[in-house]
Order: C-alpha cells, then structure tokens, then sequence
C-alpha cells in the first residue's frame, strides 16, 4: 500500500511538474484561500466584505468579457468569410476604428457614456452595470481573438485538408467552425482566452483606479460595482500602500503590515499576484500543448 502511494503522488507530481499551467492553477487557488483566511482572522468584517465583493466582481466582469469577446470575434470572423464583400469591409472599417482608438481611452469615454445612463436612472441593477461594463472592454479586446481565429482559417485554407474536404462536398461553414476552429484550434483559441481574462483584469482596474481618483469630472466610481481597482484607488488603502515604504526605513513596522494595512496589501497583492498566476498559466498552457 505504501509503496501504491508513493508511485501515486509521484504521479500527481510528475504530472504537474510537466503540466505547469495546472500548477499554476492550483497556486492561483491557493494562494487566495490562505489570504482569504488570513484576512478572515484579522481584517474586520466591514472591509472583509468589500473585499470579497470586490474580488468576485472582477473575476465575474472578466468571465463576461470573455463570453463577449468569443461571440464577438466570431462574428467578425464569419461575416469575413461567408458575407458579402460590402459589409466584409464594412467589418474592417469598424474593427479598424476599434484599433485607432487607445484601449485606455476607448473604456474611459465608454464609461463616461455608461455613468450618464446610470445617473438618468436607465441603468439600475448591479448585474446589469456589471455586464455593461464587460461589454465596453470586450470591445476593445475582441480584436485580438479575431485576428487568430482569421489566422487559423487562413492557415489551414492553404492546406491540402481544406482543399480534401470541399472536393468531398463538405460545406466551407462546417470545415470553418467544426474542423479548423472547434477540433484543430481549440487549443490556441483556449490558450488566448486565457490571455484575454487576465487583460480584462488589467483594463478594468485600471480604468476604475483612474475613475476613483478623480482624472474623469462624469464618471465615478459610487456608481460602479466596487473592483480591486477602485478599492485600491481609496484612502485607507493608500495609506496601507504607503506604509510598505515606511517599513522598508523602518524594519520594526514590517510585522504591522500584515494585521494593520491589512486591506490594502491585500488589494494589491491580488491584483500582482493573480496578474502573474494568469501569465505562468497560459504560458505553461502553451507550452504543454507546444503552441
């Protein structure tokens, strides 16, 4: 039995070893478990609250922006190869419009138009802003997704199997979205969604640590769901933030970062430490599937 372990954890371990995506995965989740119980123990219920709301809402808003990212990009991809000419550049115009435009700039005016729609009472429920806000940042990100799903279809069209299966009277709509996209590209396709939660992560902190502090006079951030971003932005975490560099001085007050600037370091370590637990896993992804 003994020996039935060992050659079974040996296996998990190899396993992972060689799997560093999922490593990373199971680190990720880690991770935030230990610092949820930490923050369970020291962080008082209040701030522990928005925390958690605070968390989910960026991962919630960063699941959306994937949803829409695929059906965007599909769309786009499929009105380029089945649609007629004119609005296959009537496409490229927009997507094109959508790529002058800085990321940055594109969410902030987006946001600006959203805040107008709240404070007219238009737009009232959470869930509902939570999805509005995803649908502005899967705007500017669905571009991306596009280009390698054309990538794809482009590449395997040159082939000999693209060819193989019109000449057996397979439709150009099953080869594109069953063979080349669905069975041949899954991988990749998986590989950049991942890539695509983690920017949505960035995007949206950014753009609501900027709206927090003040660089937009219409948009606010009370009329937002909280985020890690906006969390960060207020003056509580601040001042946690600013209490790293004082304990750098001053050795003794290292201890008191972890239970008196607890919020703060909190906010900050999650959004570092899931930014690069999202870029070891799509590249450990990559490199299992040797993309």
């Amino acid at each position: 039995m003994d020996r039935e372990k060992q050659r079974t954890f040996s296996k998990i371990f190899n396993t992972l070893f060689q799997a560093r995506d999922l490593l990373w995965i199971l680190v990720w989740f880690a991770g935030v478990g230990i610092l949820w119980i930490w923050n369970y123990l020291f962080l008082n219920s209040p701030a522990r609250y928005q925390l958690e709301s605070a968390f989910l809402n960026m991962i919630l808003i960063s699941l959306v922006v994937i949803v829409f990212s695929v059906i965007f990009a599909l769309t786009y991809t499929l009105v380029q190869q089945f649609f007629v000419p004119s609005l296959q550049i009537a496409g490229r115009f927009i997507i094109n419009l959508i790529r002058s435009i800085p990321q940055i700039v594109g969410i902030l005016i987006g946001y600006v138009l959203l805040t107008i729609l709240i404070q007219n009472e238009t737009i009232q429920n959470d869930i509902i802003k939570i999805i509005s806000m995803a649908l502005i940042l899967s705007i500017f990100i669905f571009p991306e997704l596009s280009d390698l799903l054309i990538e794809r279809i482009e590449y395997y069209k040159k082939s000999d199997f693209y060819n193989a299966m019109i000449v057996c009277g397979i439709s150009k709509f099953h080869i594109i979205n069953r063979e080349i996209l669905f069975r041949s590209s899954a991988s990749h396709i998986i590989n950049k969604l991942i890539s695509v939660f983690g920017m949505a992560i960035f995007l949206q902190c950014s753009i609501d640590f900027i709206i927090s502090v003040g660089l937009s006079t219409q948009a606010s951030s009370v009329n937002f769901p909280v985020t890690l971003g906006s969390l960060l932005a207020k003056i509580d975490s601040k001042q946690d933030i600013l209490a790293i560099g004082y304990a750098i001085t001053h050795w003794s007050h290292i201890d008191n970062l972890f239970f008196e600037h607890l919020q703060g370091i909190t906010v900050a370590f999650l959004l570092v430490f899931t930014l690069l637990c999202m870029y070891h896993i799509s590249n450990g992804y990559a490199r299992r599937h040797n993309l």
